[in-house]
């Protein structure tokens, strides 16, 4: 059977640690959507690494990882992450496989990326501007160029065809970039990404389904990104609920049993759209700085705000969520007085579900109060260890989304996650 790890916010929920954490009870983990503007952040041998496009099981040994089809792939970024992974002594010939249909991000696709965003001026979506918008375009417009193209004879030609449509769309917005530098570097990763594993990954998992494998999905970003159902159009470019599985990786929707959401104690965006627990406050403040929100991708310090229920709910619904991690429970330790969002008031009416589009009206959240806990909880190793208060919090959220919160992370570190 497949499991499924995918965010339920906005991304940052700290997925890189627990799919790192459940890795060692499957023998697959596969990456089914998303580009490089992902990171996920693990701690090898105390050591920070951050992975964009690899899947976070990489670190044990004789896992197999897959980068399914529904991702978008940049070879410059992959081929450094990889120079990365192997200083830990990490064989990726050996346990790393792409899928021959995975797209290519190529660096047009990034001056794209920067043209297109600097055109909307002050609507600016918030791109990472690693031209996975682009890149998806080209998948859904039929120009893409993919893995199993790279084996072509004809693979320069093919690129230098995809440059030139691309640099006619460049000129309409009177946008120029000198992508000579990385076309070389693009080129050289090419060469680098042939001597990978390419496989066609929908045959290949499949077997591994049918040989009784444990297969754990793993996504990026977060549920309310998705491009269907998260907040439009200040959404990513590729379906990040548990339905992109299917699609991403090449699996029938009967595989797929436990769906593994997870969310922060609270609640973080980065860049533009609606975000209506945002505290630009000091107790914004103080969840930036306590839980170190700053994008692993970017450097981006991002929006801090109280947990959203009314949206957690609504993730939880179209994911089929069947259990929670709540991560950086910790960061929450020296908080006075906690805030959680029930629902959201606009013009004195209370509403508990998602609009249309949260951005086109002001949505005013409604709160309960819960008294913080006061005390360090990081090195606390069970349920019966947490002060009451901390459960009043987590049996207030369990209620109110009726679907149990099964860990608790308390830290960093991979040895910090609570089983509930």
């Amino acid at each position: 059977m497949v499991d499924v790890i995918l965010g339920l916010q906005w991304g940052d929920e700290g997925k890189g640690k627990i799919v790192d954490y459940f890795a060692k009870d499957y023998d697959v983990i596969a990456r089914f959507q998303g580009g490089p503007n992902a990171g996920h952040t693990l701690y090898n041998d105390g050591k920070k690494i951050v992975l964009h496009q690899i899947p976070s099981g990489i670190f044990h040994e004789g896992k197999i990882n897959i980068i399914g089809n529904g991702v978008v792939l940049d070879p410059i970024t992959l081929k450094k992450e990889c120079e990365k992974v192997a200083e830990f002594g990490i064989d990726l010939k050996k346990n790393l496989f792409i899928s021959e249909r995975t797209n290519i991000i190529v660096p047009t696709h990034r001056a794209l990326d920067k043209a297109s965003e600097q055109a909307k001026g002050k609507g600016k979506i918030g791109s990472t501007l690693k031209g996975i918008g682009p890149a998806y375009m080209d998948k859904t417009g039929r120009n893409a160029l993919r893995v199993g193209d790279l084996l072509q004879d004809n693979f320069k030609e093919l690129y230098e065809q995809l440059r030139q449509k691309h640099q006619v769309i460049i000129n309409t917005y009177h946008f120029t970039e000198d992508i000579s530098a990385d076309e070389k570097d693009f080129f050289e990763a090419v060469d680098f990404l042939k001597e990978l594993n390419i496989v066609n990954g929908e045959y290949f998992i499949n077997k591994q389904i049918k040989e009784g494998k444990k297969i754990l999905a793993e996504g990026a970003q977060g549920s309310m990104l998705d491009i269907d159902f998260g907040t439009f159009p200040f959404v990513t470019s590729s379906n990040t609920i548990s339905a992109g599985v299917c699609s991403g990786l090449g699996i029938a929707p009967q595989h797929i049993k436990e769906v593994i959401g997870i969310t922060k104690a609270y609640c973080t965006r980065v860049g533009s759209g609606p975000f209506p627990t945002e505290l630009e406050n000091a107790d914004g403040q103080k969840l930036r700085d306590v839980g170190n929100e700053y994008g692993a991708t970017t450097g981006r310090p991002r929006r801090c705000g109280w947990i959203d229920l009314v949206a957690l709910n609504f993730a939880c619904m179209i994911n089929g969520v069947t259990q929670i991690v709540m991560t950086k429970a910790d960061v929450l330790d020296s908080f006075e007085e906690l805030h959680v969002c029930t629902a959201y008031s606009k013009e004195g009416t209370q509403l508990t579900e998602i609009p249309l589009r949260l951005d086109l009206d002001h949505y005013v959240p409604v709160y309960e109060k819960f008294p913080g806990w006061n005390m360090d909880i990081t090195q606390i190793k069970a349920v019966a260890g947490l002060p009451e208060k901390a459960t009043s919090y987590i049996d207030f959220i369990n209620s109110y989304l009726g679907v149990p919160v099964k860990f608790i992370s308390n830290g960093p570190e991979r040895d910090q996650l609570i089983v509930a």
